[in-house]
Order: structure tokens, then sequence, then C-alpha cells
């Protein structure tokens, strides 16, 4: 199982970043996804999670409204789309797999001016 984030970089105040993980390695058709993060400091937190076949997402309070989760199955590939960013948002974000308890490496977002 591997999965490959990109998309993180440094971000002002209320811009936005597309976040992408690309699967490899397992059956990612029938996998349910999830994106994580973590803040210096603190521990690693659930921020979006979407069903492997009917597209069902489900998000952490903070980022409803603002976050949108998404995947295309014939590429492999799951998305976090985060608008109206935040500077506590910045965190390491990182892909997993929950069916195969599979970690990206993750990739960093800083929301400064």
């Amino acid at each position: 199982v591997q999965l490959v984030e990109s998309g993180g970089g440094l971000v002002q105040p209320g811009g936005s970043l597309r976040l992408s993980c690309a699967a490899s390695g397992f059956t990612f058709s029938s996998s349910p996804m999830s994106w994580y993060r973590q803040a210096p400091g603190k521990e690693r937190e659930l921020v979006a999670t979407i069903s492997s076949t009917t597209g069902i997402t489900q998000y952490t309070d903070s980022v409803k409204g603002r976050f949108t989760i998404s995947r295309v199955q014939r590429k492999n590939t799951v998305y976090l789309q985060m608008d109206s960013l935040k500077p506590e948002d910045t965190a390491v974000y990182y892909c997993y797999a929950p069916r195969y308890a599979s970690w990206g490496q993750g990739t960093q977002v800083t929301v400064s001016s």
C-alpha cells in the first residue's frame, strides 16, 4: 500500500489549496479514505472521510463548509479542497486508508500572512 500526498504549501488567510493523495497497491475503489492533520504540539485529528462507493462524506466541525473531500476512482486519487483557510488550519496533512491502516508521508500546509 502506498499513499503519496501533494499540494501543500504556504497560503495567506482566506486563501485556498487543494491536496491530492495518489493511492496504489490496493483496491482503491472499495476503500474508504480519510484526511488527517497534525499541528505542532497537538494530536493528529481526523479532518474528513469519504466512503468507498456512495461518496458519503463526513467532516470535523472546524472545517465544515470550508473543506471538501472528493475522489476520482479511475485515477486512484483522493482530494481535499481547502477554502477560506485560517491560521489554525496550519498542520501537516496526511492521507489515510483505514481498511489497511496505512498513512502517507504528509504534506505541510501553512496559513500565514
